[in-house]
């Protein structure tokens, strides 16, 4: 008896500890207040609006600021990063979604194949159980224990060590090193310039990437086929796209012709755009789902006119579009 109470006891400190005392400022703190700047947006901005969804392709490889004028709707860009779980996210944004919206998920390969044990314990596990139980109750209960045991000795050590570092003063210098987001919840400033430390390592870079059988079989994928549901029941038009990849080294076309029938066969439509958003290597900036500034302009355009010919819309000429945005930059 003693010892059953000693661990009842010993879980409750420990929930205790890690539920309301230590945090992560830094690692995890970034990633919530992107979240939470993004979905702010798309409530603010109402409906009919566009939102990406996806991994960090979504802010580094697509610009709503560019798509917003080309299309005539509102755009907020929700991509965040791959690690962050899909359940997490699509509950996030089903709550800011409306009929008349449309939803484009140009997610990377690896997120239709990604497991369910790193679904569960990726960072929006701890992030939720720290500060959105709102969203975790929201999730199958296998989730709330993955969440109240995402914690480890390394997280404690690492949430004193952040809280340190801000209380001496501690500069985060991501927004010097590799850009910023703006108001549409874009990734901005990842210039060719900045991309220039990691030009050798991407001329070395050979990705790998699912095979048809798993992107069918991932959890990742049931996951968005579960989402395209929702979609469908609530007036959300959703469609789905290709991430960017290195010209030389693409997935398959068997992995590719995976990926778009799954949206296919779930009552949602699939953007391929004429190059299948392939590009050199010289136009990413730091990885294979990451084209520099220049190159995600040029990328958005084409994705706002596929859009617009899947949707219908007469084309919208605004002054806030860049004026050479559908040109590859000069010395092409």
């Amino acid at each position: 008896m003693r010892l059953l109470a000693a661990c009842a006891l010993s879980l409750v400190l420990y929930a205790a500890l890690f539920g309301w005392m230590l945090d992560r400022p830094l690692a995890y703190g970034f990633l919530r207040r992107e979240i939470a700047l993004k979905l702010d947006r798309g409530a603010a901005i109402g409906s009919p609006k566009l939102v990406i969804l996806a991994g960090s392709n979504g802010p580094y490889s697509h610009r709503c600021e560019t798509i917003e004028p080309i299309l005539g709707i509102a755009c907020v860009n929700g991509g965040v990063a791959v690690g962050i779980g899909l359940d997490y996210l699509f509950a996030r944004w089903e709550r800011r979604l409306a009929p008349g919206d449309i939803v484009y998920l140009p997610m990377e390969a690896a997120q239709y194949s990604r497991s369910r044990a790193a679904t569960d314990l990726g960072p929006d596990a701890s992030i939720m159980f720290r500060h959105d139980w709102r969203t975790l109750g929201r999730l199958p209960p296998d989730r709330w224990v993955a969440a109240l045991f995402s914690f480890d000795l390394r997280y404690a050590l690492m949430a004193v060590i952040e809280r340190a570092l801000l209380a001496g003063g501690f500069h985060d210098p991501r927004a010097a090193d590799e850009g910023r987001t703006d108001a549409w919840g874009d990734h901005t400033g990842h210039t060719a310039a900045l991309a220039a430390p990691y030009r050798a390592v991407l001329a070395r870079a050979h990705p790998t990437y699912p095979n048809a059988a798993q992107v069918a079989q991932g959890y990742g994928t049931r996951l968005i086929v579960r989402f395209l549901a929702w979609a469908r029941t609530h007036g959300v038009r959703a469609i789905g796209g290709l991430p960017t990849e290195f010209r030389d080294d693409p997935m398959s076309p068997a992995t590719r012709h995976a990926i778009a029938a799954i949206y296919r066969a779930n009552g949602a439509g699939f953007l391929e755009l004429a190059n299948r958003s392939l590009y050199p290597r010289a136009d990413f900036f730091d990885t294979p789902d990451h084209l520099s500034e220049p190159w995600q302009i040029v990328q958005s355009v084409a994705v706002a006119h596929g859009l617009r010919r899947m949707l219908g819309r007469a084309l919208v000429v605004s002054a806030a579009s860049p004026s050479a945005a559908s040109s590859p930059p000069a010395g092409r």
